[in-house]
């Protein structure tokens, strides 16, 4: 798809919208940047990432990964996942969350309107209403599996705590039968992600094996060298000035919202795809960068440059 899709309009009459429909309708995307599954097989975790994995796999503790947004942390689970050949299951945290929702979900409204209303005298049964989420997922899976916890830190102080005894002993009550729920092959690989929005409880952190991943230029350079064919159009030498520049503005004291490495990598696409039809000039000031607005999203910070 060409970048200049979207012109100004100077003849409505003749403005082809059916032309313009079929392109977007055939654009494709960057393969790898919104999906992690896709990602997977191109994550470069450094040796003291791998250090971590490892410890954590030996003791069988959850990974708890720190570090600033898009540096990765998600990525290690799906990574671990195509790595080892096992399914992931994933809970999003948010900041309603509780340790029941990452167990299972109880649909009580239909259950009372079905007991209310049974059909041909049949009883209904609240197991019937019971939807089994990531947690319970992973533990009725016959063989290993990745668990991951997204962005535990979005969620009340209380949700770490009420999982203490699923992270030490993998299991947790059933809600309405007289027994446990427990992993019915190798407890699940656990990854836990965290933007250290706020500090986790004691208990919770003497369970986990903690790892943080530094924003550096290391971590920066693997991530672009691994995804390079999402911007078949950028030189070597294009590339580097870019990531020169991304390195300037990141650095520039008081933003208050950084750019990361995900950013960086949306930004080389979007350049790959200017560049089919213009010539890029990188040699200007941080304001004046092509597309800022795919690395500095504060309108503060706008403003600051």
């Amino acid at each position: 798809m060409p970048f200049d899709l979207i012109t100004r309009v100077t003849d409505p009459e003749h403005h082809d919208a059916a032309r313009v429909r079929q392109q977007l309708d055939h654009r494709q995307l960057p393969e790898t940047l919104n999906d992690h599954e896709a990602g997977a097989s191109r994550y470069q975790p450094d040796d003291d990432l791998l250090l971590a994995i490892n410890s954590a796999l030996v003791v069988g503790a959850p990974l708890l990964l720190t570090g600033e947004p898009g540096t990765g942390k998600t990525q290690v689970a799906y990574f671990l996942s195509w790595y080892l050949g096992v399914p992931l299951f994933r809970y999003q945290v948010r900041s309603t969350s509780t340790a029941q929702d990452l167990k299972y979900d109880f649909d009580a409204v239909a259950y009372l309107r079905s007991a209310q209303h049974p059909a041909r005298g049949r009883r209904s049964r609240r197991e019937d209403f019971l939807t089994r989420k990531a947690l319970w997922q992973a533990y009725s899976h016959p063989g290993s599996s990745v668990l991951l916890i997204d962005e535990i830190d979005k969620a009340p102080r209380d949700f770490p705590n009420d999982l203490l005894l699923e992270l030490d002993q993998h299991r947790f009550r059933h809600p309405f039968q007289d027994r446990e729920v427990v992993s019915n092959g190798q407890p699940p690989v656990v990854v836990i992600t965290s933007n250290a929005e706020r500090r986790l409880p004691d208990a919770f952190l003497r369970r986990c094996v903690l790892h943080c991943i530094e924003m550096d230029e290391d971590l920066v350079q693997r991530a672009v060298d691994a995804r390079v064919g999402e911007f078949p159009r950028l030189d070597p030498d294009t590339r580097k000035k870019a990531i020169q520049r991304f390195w300037e503005l990141y650095r520039v004291e008081g933003l208050s919202k950084r750019p990361s490495t995900a950013e960086l990598l949306t930004w080389l696409a979007v350049l790959s795809a200017r560049k089919q039809t213009e010539d890029l000039d990188l040699d200007v000031s941080l304001v004046e960068l092509p597309s800022l607005g795919v690395l500095i999203k504060d309108a503060a910070d706008l403003k600051k440059l």
